[in-house]
């Protein structure tokens, strides 16, 4: 990481656009109530902020059947009406997980249901190599290649599958590694990510740089500078920034970071979607580069639109 980027992720950002990816007690593994959030982003001129509770469709997963849309619906639409006047933006959206497996389930959701903008991500499922109580065992000894296959055909279906808006965390398996394998070789080693990379410019889903990453312990954002980087050598277009807080402590940290990681590519803006047509958001010109333009927020196809 570059010492200017590294000083960025020290602490929370502060006059951003956007914070697009957001937990709230709504999901299982938090416990902000939506209206801290919301004070913070008038504290620190956050913007807009995306409310993505997790969604999971595996019984054994501890989002399934955690909350309905109904009620995350009215906590957010409510939300977005108190904070209005205090100048924050508040859209409704969620983070699906994603798997071939329940591919359908996905679909039938998404077909019932209506949101502002959508993550579709890639966890370690209950029946992957990735479940902490095996995967050191799994992965040591077998090549870098084999060890994240299974990883990358789901991620790889999921940014092909035209469901969701963005694909979140896209190298989180970075995160179910540590200790195993190394962030540097997973960055030597970008072709190994190149079928998830091309599924989204062949798509036209965005990329989300999650500023997560830098709370973990390899400390880069998910997905890597590398891979960031290899996505728009392929025609990439679209990408976003999320913090995925799921602690108050968490909301809008690293983010600007995660701007830069998107700047230092050539990108200028974040591609999101209100629940209409997507839209591009600016970058704060002191995080942008001298690096290429984004073209057109709408060129490509946005598999929930």
């Amino acid at each position: 990481m570059s010492a200017e980027r590294l000083e960025a992720a020290a602490e929370p950002g502060r006059e951003l656009p956007l914070d697009s990816h957001l937990h709230t007690d709504l999901s299982p593994d938090s416990d902000v109530p939506i209206d801290v959030y919301a004070a913070l982003a008038v504290e620190r001129g956050i913007a807009e902020l995306a409310i993505t509770d997790h969604v999971d469709f595996d019984a054994r997963d501890p989002a399934y059947d955690f909350a309905s849309f109904a009620d995350r619906e009215r906590s957010v639409r409510d939300a977005a009406e108190r904070w209005a006047p205090r100048g924050v933006a508040i859209r409704f959206g969620a983070e699906l997980t994603y798997n071939r497996t329940w591919d359908a389930d996905v679909r039938a959701h998404l077909a019932r249901h209506s949101y502002d903008f959508t993550i579709g991500s890639v966890h370690d499922w209950p029946d992957s190599p990735y479940v902490p109580s095996r995967v050191r065992t799994w992965a040591t000894g077998r090549a870098l290649d084999e060890v994240l296959a299974p990883y990358v055909a789901e991620i790889a279906a999921a940014a092909g599958s035209g469901l969701f808006d963005t694909i979140g965390h896209l190298d989180v398996v970075r995160r179910y590694l540590h200790g195993t394998v190394s962030a540097p070789e997973i960055f030597g080693a970008v072709e190994l990510f190149e079928p998830a990379l091309r599924a989204l410019v062949d798509s036209g889903t965005a990329l989300e740089v999650n500023s997560s990453g830098y709370r973990h312990p390899d400390g880069e954002a998910y997905p890597g500078p590398p891979l960031v980087a290899r996505y728009r050598e392929l025609g990439g277009l679209a990408v976003t920034a999320g913090s995925d807080a799921h602690r108050k402590g968490h909301f809008a940290w690293a983010l600007e970071a995660g701007y830069r990681v998107l700047a230092e590519a050539g990108f200028t803006t974040l591609a999101f979607r209100r629940g209409g047509d997507r839209v591009a958001v600016e970058l704060p010109a002191r995080v942008r580069g001298p690096g290429p333009g984004m073209a057109s927020p709408n060129t490509g196809r946005v598999g929930s639109l």
